[in-house]
Parts: structure tokens; C-alpha cells; sequence
């Protein structure tokens, strides 16, 4: 089955060309196009899109206050947040408001294609440059994500296994190179990060990348472009 895309952009040119790129593949399709985030709001509730590609400066409502909305539903599809725009404020803010990627509009169709499937399987995606800053960010102790006083003690909650995925997560590895690096099944690693996500109260990947980095269970590496 193709996985249902809703592309949201002011500019029609815009979203128009991204809408053409994603219907263009066999397991993609574009299910709705929204010109500024309030319709955003009411055609993911309508449409039931498994993916919004989602632009933040947008008349009406932002996209950053059309994700949280969105992302508050139940049943929420994942949002992967496309801008012009790379300033620190985007970055945190989109995140906070629960999307699962950000993206320059001028990253490589292919990289787009590529992050709305990452998304969709329960991922995170992020620009090379907004991971290196949103670590950096939060490992400077301002980004004011989860608090590692109050999330330090579930900690406690975590097997060895569990606790081991944690790190490689926040390393930057998959699940398939989590798989191969400790000689266990991907569908393990997978059973492994949903546990520790729900046991640390965490939305997704990026979120547990920021505690382990807030709780001193990796440092920065070079940055890549999934978490």
C-alpha cells in the first residue's frame, strides 16, 4: 500500500513541485495540498495522511502551530517540517510541537523521498546542520527538552539491553546497524526502542537522543542525517 502524503506549503509553485515529486513514486501518494496550516489542520483530520510535509512561515496559522495540533490527535500522522529557513528557533520549536523530521527545501529530492519513508516507519530525519546544533544545543544544558533530573531515575527502569539501544540511538545508528553492532535482530532493536520510549516517556528517537545526551549516555559525534 502507498503511504498518504499531505503537502503543505503557501506557495502554490512550491507545493505543487513537491507534491509532483512525491506522487511521481510507487509507494508514495499525495493524498491533499494545503496552502496554509489551519486547512493543514482540517485535511489531516479529514484525510487521514500517514505523512504532512509541513512548511513553517504560512498566513493564518504557522506550521509549527498546525503540527502541534496535529501531532495531539490521536491516531496523528508523523510531520516532517520542510523550510527555508535553518535558524535554531524552527528547529527546537518543530520538534517540541512533535514533528519527527526537519528538512531544508533545498535538500535533494531523493533525501525528501527518502525522509517522508524514514518518517513514516516510526523514524526521525534531521539536516545535518540542525542535528549538529540541536545536540550541541542540548548538551549545553538550554534546549529545554526532556529534564534529566526528572527522567534520570527511569533510568533505573531500563534493561542492560535497553540501556545499550538507548546509546546506540543517540549515536546515530538505525535499527539495522543497532542490529549488526550487538548481533541481534532488527525486529529486537525495534521491541528495544519501543520499551525504552514508553518506559522514559518519550515521543520518538529525537527525544531520546536529547536525554542521553542530557543524562551524559553519549557525547557529540560527527553529525548525520537520521537519529
Amino acid at each position: 500500500m502507498s503511504l498518504k502524503v499531505l503537502v503543505v506549503d503557501d506557495q502554490g509553485i512550491v507545493r505543487a513541485g513537491f507534491a509532483a515529486v512525491i506522487d511521481a513514486e510507487e509507494d508514495l501518494t499525495v493524498v491533499g495540498e494545503a496552502g496554509d496550516g489551519a486547512a493543514a489542520v482540517r485535511l489531516a483530520e479529514e484525510l487521514a495522511p500517514d505523512v504532512v510535509v509541513m512548511d513553517v512561515r504560512m498566513p493564518e496559522l504557522d506550521g509549527i502551530a498546525a503540527t502541534r495540533i496535529i501531532t495531539g490527535r490521536e491516531n496523528a500522522p508523523r510531520v516532517l517540517v520542510l523550510t527555508t529557513f535553518d535558524l535554531d528557533a524552527y528547529v527546537f520549536d518543530a520538534l517540541r510541537a512533535g514533528a519527527s523530521g526537519f528538512l531544508l527545501k533545498d535538500v535533494h529530492p531523493a533525501e525528501l523521498l527518502q525522509g517522508i519513508r524514514v518518517v513514516a516507519a516510526g523514524e526521525s530525519v534531521l539536516a545535518p546542520s540542525a542535528t549538529r546544533r540541536l545536540i550541541g544545543h542540548y548538551a549545553a544544558g538550554t534546549g529545554g527538552g526532556t529534564s534529566a533530573a526528572n527522567a534520570s531515575h527511569e533510568l533505573d527502569s531500563l534493561t542492560g539491553s535497553q540501556r545499550n539501544v538507548l546509546t546506540l540511538v543517540a549515536s546515530g545508528l538505525n535499527n539495522a546497524e543497532i542490529a549488526e553492532q550487538l548481533g541481534i535482530t532488527v525486529g529486537t532493536v525495534k521491541s528495544h526502542v519501543n520499551a525504552l520510549l514508553r518506559k522514559l516517556g518519550l515521543r520518538d528517537r529525537v527525544q531520546a537522543t536529547i536525554l542521553a545526551y542530557d543524562l551524559g549516555l553519549a557525547r557529540p559525534n560527527p553529525p548525520g542525517t537520521h537519529l
